[in-house]
């Protein structure tokens, strides 16, 4: 009876040994559960954030769709197309960094992870060009805010310089908070490369780099919706 009631009281450290796991988790599992159940839940939040900037930008381009159409043609599509291509990319580093992990393949893991980072900066370096561009062309919204272009689909009609000023607006907000994003991405992922690079991550626990790939492709599912909408609008040149 003694006996019995010892091993009752006795507790258990089966999990003592796994640095990674914070003490309020019975198990590893559980953890991994309720880490993806915050990142979804942030996710979601996300998505509503950029779902009303789309709902504006929409109602906006149904009402003044001929300045929309003209401001657009004024983007280089080869440059948005080619950040297209980097992001894709990016998320099969991604990919590839979690897949590594899963099987114990560090140099994998670790160069898929500076793949990852890097592309990042690229995409980050072409958005510095086109933006650059328009601050020549003054195609920025405010006091010096220039545009004389006509409307693709009535050539004889100049464009509205206040309504092509609101697709302006949008764009610079929409892929400016979405840079903000990757650059908030990249630290995450030079935090997760630090990390790996110290041996953290194990084909058993790698929790904070399948997190961290969530939110990376999330930022380029943004993009994916964001490149057609404002690149994509009325191609004639």
């Amino acid at each position: 009876m003694s006996d019995s009631s010892t091993a009752v009281q006795t507790p258990d450290h089966s999990h003592a040994h796994n640095p990674a796991l914070l003490h309020h988790f019975a198990e590893e599992q559980q953890q991994r559960n309720a880490a993806s159940l915050g990142m979804w839940i942030f996710l979601a939040t996300e998505v509503m954030f950029f779902g009303g900037l789309f709902c504006a930008y929409l109602i906006y381009r149904l009402k003044y769709f001929g300045e929309f159409a003209a401001a657009s043609q004024t983007l280089d599509w080869k440059l948005g197309t080619t950040n297209t291509a980097v992001l894709i990319c990016s998320s099969l580093t991604v990919v590839l960094a979690i897949y590594a992990v899963q099987r114990a393949k560090r140099t994998l893991m670790l160069g898929s992870l500076v793949l990852t980072i890097l592309l990042g900066f690229a995409f980050l370096g072409i958005k510095t060009v086109e933006y650059t561009e328009k601050f020549e062309k003054h195609h920025v919204p405010g006091p010096s805010f220039q545009f004389v272009e006509k409307i693709p689909s009535h050539p004889d009609q100049m464009a509205n310089p206040y309504h092509a000023q609101l697709y302006f607006s949008l764009y610079f907000i929409m892929t400016g908070l979405h840079a903000l994003h990757m650059i908030i991405g990249i630290g995450l992922f030079v935090w997760l490369l630090i990390a790996a690079a110290k041996g953290r991550f194990t084909p058993q626990y790698y929790t904070p780099l399948e997190m961290g790939g969530l939110y990376w492709h999330f930022v380029d599912i943004v993009w994916i919706y964001l490149f057609p909408l404002l690149y994509l609008i009325d191609l004639r040149k």
